[in-house]
Order: C-alpha cells, then structure tokens, then sequence
C-alpha cells in the first residue's frame, strides 16, 4: 500500500522491514495502476437528467447544456416531419426547432436570449450537413470511447459530449439560393453550411501540406473530401523524403503493404486522387530546408494560399514557420503522442508564430552515461544503436574511403585519426573472415569483450566497495554497480524472456557477413558446434585506463591533446594495409540501420539487454525495443483525426466564412488527451508588439510586418535616400544576413563605389554567391536614426524585391 508525501515521495505503509539487515540504496519502482469500477446511467434517463456535461471549450461553459435542449428539439422535428432535416437556409423550419427547444426549455435557456436562440437556429439550418473535418473530429473521439470498451483501458466519457465550431459559421442563416442543394455536387453538404461561394474558395486554395505521415495522410484525405485545390486554379503540394516502412501501417492509412518502399508523398497523393479525381496535386520527395530552396523559393510560396505542417520535429517546424512569417502566410500546425493531441492556427497579424514560444530542448543523454554508468533501458539501446552504426556502418564507409583513395574527414581529426586507421585495418586485415564461420568467431569474441572484459576492467578502476573523497559510495545513486556476464547460449532473460547470448551471436554474425558479401545461416545447432571450438583469451585487467567517472572528466579527457606519436603510429599501420590497388574490385556494404528490418532489431535489443543485464536493468522485448530504438512516435488513428478534423474546422475560418467579419477570438488551438479524457480549446495569443515612432507617428509593429519594398533593383545611394525622404531615416549600417553592405564608419571610397551599384550587384560582390533565379526579395536588416531627432528608431527588417 502507497502512501503519497510530496510531489516526488511516497511511503510504503503496511510494510515489516525489521528483518532486512542492510537498507536498501538503488532499485526500480513501477506504478501499477489499479482498476476502477465504472457505473453509468441508462441512455434514456440521461436524456432527461443529463448531470455534469464535459466541456470542450472552457469559453463556453453554458453551451453543453444548450445543445443538449437544441439536439432534443431537432429530434421532436424529425418525428413530426417523417424523419426530415430542416431544409439548409430554410429559415422558417429553423425557427420551428427554436420553438420546440422553448417548450422543453425547463432550465430558462433560451428566454429572451438571442445569441442562444441563434445557436439553435444554426444547428436546425445545416442539422442535414455532412463535414469530412466534424466527422474526423468526434469520429476520432469515437473510436476512442470503442477501444475503451473493448480494452477497459483509460477513462471513458461520463454521458455526453458536445462539441461545435460555430465560430465557422456565418452570422446570419443564409439564403436559400445560396445553400440549396444541387442533388449531383458531393460538395452539397459543404454548401448547405456554407454557401456555393466559400465552396468556390476551398477549391481554388493553394496550399502546401509538408509531410506525408499520420498527420498528413488523415489531412489529405479530408482536403480530398472537403475539394480542397479540387477547382480550376486549386492545387496541393505535398513533399515528404521518407519512403514507406512495414510499421507505418497501423497509423497511416492511405498507405498498403504493396507500397513498402515507395515514396510516402506520391503513394498518398495517388491515394488522394483515387477519392476525388478532381484534386490538383503535385508530389515531392524533398526536405523543406534551405538546401531545397531552389525548389521551394519564393516564386513557389508567392503562390500559396497557405501551409499545412504534418512534421515529427520541432527544427523543421521552425523553419517553415519562418517561411510563413516572410511571405505572410497562414501556417496550419497540429501534433500527437498517443491519446495526446495539441492543435496550433497561425494566422498573419492576428496570432503569433509558431516560434515565438516553444519548449525547452530535448536533454541529450550524457556521454559518460552511455559508456560507462547507464540505469535505464533507453541507455542501453541508445548505445546499442551507436555501437551498430559504429561496427558495420562507419567502419566500412571508413574502409571504402581508403580503398577509393579518399578518408572521410574524421579522419583527419587529429583526436580521431588514430582510431579510424584501426579500424580500417581491423576491416581490411586483422579481422577480415573468408567463411562464415570467421564471423561467428568474431561475435563470440565481440560478446567477451562487451560484455565481460570491459564491465571487469571497470570494476578494476571502481572497485564495487569504493568510496568517493567525500565518503559516499561511488556505485550508488544513479551508478549501478555492474557484474560481468558469463557466456552461456541457454541462457534467458526474466523480463523479456529473450535467448540474449544466443541472439546476439546469429545476429551479429549474419550482419558482419553481410559487410563481406558472405551467404550466413541462422540454424542454433550448427553455432553450437562452431561455439564449442572458440577459445577465447584470459582477461588480465590493464593497469593506467582512463575512465571518466563524470561528464566533466569525459570532457576533459575529450579535449586532451592527442601524444605526439599519433602520426607516426598511424603511418605504421599505413604500412601494414595492402595496397588499394591490391584489393582492386574489393568493397565492404555498410549496412545503415534500419528499425523494420528484423535483423538490425535483433542485434540492438540482443546487445541492449545484455548491457542491461550487466548493469541489473530490467530488459526489454523486441517490440519495445523497436520503438524506443527507432524514436517512433507514438500514433494512434483517433488522436490523429481528431486533431486534423479540429484543423480543418478552422481552416474553414481560414478562408473566410461568408458574411462574417473574424476575429482572434474566433481561431481556436486546441489541447486534448484522448485518455483521460480532457478537451479544452483556446483563442490563440496575439502577436507580441514592437513600438517605434516613424515619420512623427507611433507605430507598434509586430513578427508579421516588415518595410516592403518595391522599387525594383536601385542604387545603394538611391536606396538610402527613399529612407530620407520617405521615412525621415538616415541610415547608419544596412546588412544581408552575416553581410555588411553599408556602415557610417566603412572605408569612404569604397562605400562611394557600392553606393552607385545596384542593390543585387552590392550583394553578390560582398556575399561572392549569385542569386538563384527564383529568388524575388533580398532581405535587408538596418540601423537608422531620425533625422530630427537623431534617436534610433526600432525597425523590422526590409523586404527589398529586385526582381
């Protein structure tokens, strides 16, 4: 029994420790939920007594219990009109429902309260509408509720839920021409809450959907529903550089087992069109970076409509958020992890960026951890991983380098020269296999230095019973003392029940033929046989090993000056390797890890756990393994729709509802977790304001302004004088990104010469880089003072278009 103390303590009550004679120092702790009953009421006395509704809005408290009297009235008017909807723009049949909800109206509701009456109104107009978004929205929440009663896992939903997005909707119930139903549009129902004109708008958008994963397949196929670039001068543009893996799968669904292996961006635009053959797209296999800026430029962004982010990391985030800050365009931003989901709507001079907030980086795990000192599974797997790249990836490339005449650049580092030229002589000469059988030597070999020499060479520098200068035990705390592992091929581990030793000579025999071009063999009884005859050497602990116990020490020992001898050890080993041209035709495969094939799996949670078992960590199965090894992001199909369909929903405000002027508080960023279950939806924060006084008037800029300029590719002299007589501004440096081009206290006669060049030729003569041709703005950053009062002025950056 748990008795909590304090945010990180807790007592074990109940609990005879009399009998322990030594107390206990390190250990894991796991919390093991415990099952709760759950009652709920029957679905027609909550019909009638719906309780405590949840909220999805905490903005709208009072809605909840409003839509429950407004779907009650619409289903009296379905019974007494055979079954039928109101007519979308019919404005009489809405306000028949509004009488309807009056009579039942017990709680006072409605009354007199027309911004109630209109609510209702509202949802009776277009109660006979479909929408691709709100059907991905509760659908997501949905099968959520599903899962949780066939898994009796997370908390389900207590009676009922409402949501709504009437800041979508126009002010005032539109006409009946304007919403009447063609009978032959699959747009009818769009229209019908919308109007022909806003349909007319969403087909002709323009917009720029980066990634084509979870977030971006659920996307696409509610634009390819909704008509999104569907119109004579629509489009989609969709990149993603990653092709489709085995676990992708279960999440995104656009994808099928024929398509491992292709592109994610052609196979889900392919997909896209087979649901609508009207949809503009045009897929890419490119990283949205400034290395694709040829290609994504600005006569690319000049014609967006806007930018829809399906991205895994917060770095490609930022750079396409400050692509929309520069060409002003609205940036459509959405995330999840697991039941979790969090919605953001970037809005030019209505919100603020996306960058203007985040979150603290990601702590990276430290060095000396990873080598020496880890306590957690994700240390040991983290150093799998790199020990994989290490010996059947880097090495060979390292290996292949020689051989094509060209070490890689490392190895020119004085601190890891040495190290490189080992290794390729280990690959090319001292450890090269002609058979197989060589490759299960050198992993049994492997398995004794990992896993046995090296843990009692530790133990050799940090005797288990050392003490730190200031008394304490050095293994304690977050340092377990580690024990040396004895090879046995029958052996298997309690937690994930895995024949480590086993696994990990097959696997790591079959990858280092693999590296050689060697057929291998996975049969148990033929590496019994080969094992028996392996003689492995005698561990004689060496005296004078460096270990870093801290990270400090790590850093130390890291930025010591290699000896002096290096290059002389490194021209010995030279000498040793066979000629290039002795090995004419030869070539080591590296082999990049890949988290879908079985293989590389195999090895990194073999090696993982055994790690795991010298350092007393509990271990982990292969599936586990997967995802932490290959930082797969927990996705699911319902958080997924929901945060896309919440998406779509505003980017129907996006585009500009009919007859409705928006404002801030109408775009909502939303925060839900599909669990607990908690929803809550926020106006987004405006963007922060700069205030600067210009041509004698106050002027509060933001993120989203520059000063745009249009004059076409003008002197540096004509350039500065538009400031004087246009802004009253005497500029005192103007700069392009590191580029000084202009400073009061430069060279005279120089900035005379730069002064009747043009503003392109000042940049390309200083930066030494012609413009790509799809290159439009120059972007200038500039310090000025005014000329009356000779006080510096705060100013955005100059937008300058030469072209």
């Amino acid at each position: 029994k748990i008795k909590t103390t304090g945010p990180y303590m807790f007592e074990l009550v109940d609990c005879d420790f009399s009998k322990c004679s030594t107390p206990a120092t390190q250990g894991y702790i796991t919390q093991v939920k415990q099952p709760v009953t759950l009652s709920f009421s029957s679905y027609e006395k909550k019909l009638d007594e719906p309780g405590e509704l949840m909220l999805s809005d905490f903005a709208k408290f009072d809605r909840p219990p409003l839509l429950h009297l407004g779907f009650k009235a619409l289903a009296k008017y379905r019974s007494d009109n055979g079954g039928s909807y109101p007519a979308p723009g019919d404005a009489t049949a809405a306000q028949a429902v509004v009488d309807i909800a009056k009579a039942m109206d017990t709680d006072g509701l409605l009354g007199d309260n027309e911004t109630a009456q209109q609510t209702v109104r509202r949802l009776a107009s277009g109660a006979c509408a479909i929408l691709s978004p709100m059907c991905a929205s509760l659908g997501g929440i949905v099968g959520q509720e599903v899962l949780k009663g066939c898994s009796a896992k997370f908390t389900p939903i207590q009676g009922f839920l409402y949501f709504d997005a009437v800041e979508c909707l126009p002010d005032e119930i539109l006409p009946v021409e304007e919403v009447a139903s063609s009978g032959t549009s699959r747009y009818d129902s769009q229209i019908a809450v919308f109007g022909k004109e806003i349909q007319q708008k969403i087909m002709n958008l323009n917009y720029f959907l980066v990634g084509a994963g979870a977030i971006g397949c659920e996307m696409l196929k509610n634009w390819a529903l909704m008509g999104v670039g569907c119109g004579p001068n629509g489009h989609v543009y969709i990149t993603d550089m990653d092709r489709i893996e085995k676990s992708n799968l279960s999440r995104q669904f656009l994808f099928r087992n024929t398509d491992i292996n292709s592109f994610k961006s052609a196979t889900a635009a392919n997909a896209a069109k087979a649901m609508n053959a009207d949809l503009n797209i045009t897929a890419y296999q490119e990283k949205v970076g400034a290395e694709t800026e040829h290609l994504f430029g600005d006569d690319f962004y000049d014609k967006l409509s806007g930018v829809c982010t399906a991205l895994d990391n917060v770095e490609a985030r930022l750079y396409v958020d400050q692509k929309c800050l520069f060409y002003r365009l609205p940036m459509l931003e959405s995330g999840t992890l697991g039941t979790k989901g969090n919605t953001q709507i970037v809005v030019p001079h209505m919100t603020e960026n996306y960058g203007a907030t985040r979150d603290p980086p990601e702590k990276s795990i430290p060095v000396c951890t990873l080598k020496n000192f880890p306590n957690q599974i994700q240390h040991t797997l983290q150093w799998a991983r790199d020990y994989f790249e290490g010996i059947f990836k880097q090495s060979a490339e390292d290996a292949n380098s020689y051989l094509n005449g060209e070490l890689s650049s490392a190895s020119e580092q004085q601190n890891t020269k040495l190290d490189t030229y080992r290794s390729i002589k280990m690959t090319l000469l001292d450890e090269r296999p002609v058979h197989f059988e060589d490759c299960v030597v050198w992993a049994r070999l492997k398995f004794e230095d990992l896993f046995n020499k090296q843990i009692r060479q530790l133990l050799h520098n940090f005797p288990e019973d050392q003490v730190t200068s200031s008394g304490t035990k050095f293994w304690s705390g977050s340092k377990r003392c580690p024990k040396a592992l004895l090879f046995d091929l029958d052996s298997k581990c309690g937690d994930a029940e895995m024949k480590n030793h086993l696994d990990f000579i097959v696997a790591a025999a079959n990858l280092r033929a693999n590296l050689y071009g060697i057929k291998g063999r996975t049969d148990e009884e033929y590496f019994r046989q080969v094992l028996d005859n392996v003689i492995v050497p005698e561990f004689t602990p060496a005296n004078g090993v460096k270990i870093a116990a801290n990270e400090s020490e790590a850093k130390q020992q890291n930025d010591e000056a290699p000896g002096d001898n290096i290059d002389d050890e490194c021209d010995e080993i030279i000498a040793q390797l066979p000629k290039a041209s002795e090995l004419a035709g030869f070539k080591v495969n590296p082999i990049e890890f890949d988290k879908d094939v079985d293989e590389h799996m195999l090895f990194v949670t073999a090696c993982s756990n055994l790690r795991a078992l010298n350092y007393w960590i509990p271990t982990e199965d292969t599936h586990r393994s997967r995802a932490i090894a290959g930082r797969i992001i927990p996705a699911i199909a319902t958080t997924t729709a929901l945060v896309t369909g919440l998406v779509c929903l505003d980017l129907y405000k996006v585009i500009g509802s009919a007859r409705k002027e928006l404002t801030l508080d109408m775009f909502k960023n939303a925060f839900i977790n599909l669990a607990i279950p908690f929803m809550t939806l926020s106006e987004p924060t405006p963007p922060e304001k700069t205030k600067c006084i210009l041509k004698g008037k106050e002027w509060n800029w933001t993120a989203w302004d520059s000063l745009d300029l249009e004059l076409g590719d003008i002197t540096l002299k004509e350039l500065m004088d538009h400031f004087a007589t246009e802004y009253n501004l005497d500029i005192s440096m103007l700069s392009h990104g590191v580029s000084i081009l202009y400073s009061f206290f430069a060279n005279k006669k120089k900035v005379e010469e730069r002064k009747k060049m043009k503003m392109s030729e000042v940049v390309t003569s200083i930066t030494k880089k012609e413009f790509p041709p799809n290159q439009l703005f120059i972007i200038l950053e500039l310090i000025a003072n005014d000329l009356d009062t000779d006080d510096e002025v705060e100013l955005p950056y100059v937008k300058f278009r030469f072209r």
